[in-house]
């Protein structure tokens, strides 16, 4: 799985929770979305990725692949 592809779309996430005003609401729903919809192999290479530094993740994003 291409981690930059990976990334846009765990940005794209963050981008619509971030109108929610409670940041760990909208942290847990990022981390539940990618944890309902994306394969384990995606989810694998987000975390390896944080696991490297997490660059061009977004802070929401990077705090919700954490809990995974």
């Amino acid at each position: 799985m291409n981690t930059e592809r990976l990334v846009t779309m765990a940005n794209q996430i963050e981008a619509f929770f971030r109108a929610e005003p409670d940041r760990a609401v909208a942290i847990d729903g990022i981390a539940t979305h990618i944890r309902r919809f994306w394969a384990p192999r995606m989810r694998e290479a987000i975390v390896a990725h944080v696991a490297a530094g997490g660059a061009g993740l977004g802070e929401l994003a990077k705090a919700a692949v954490l809990r995974l």
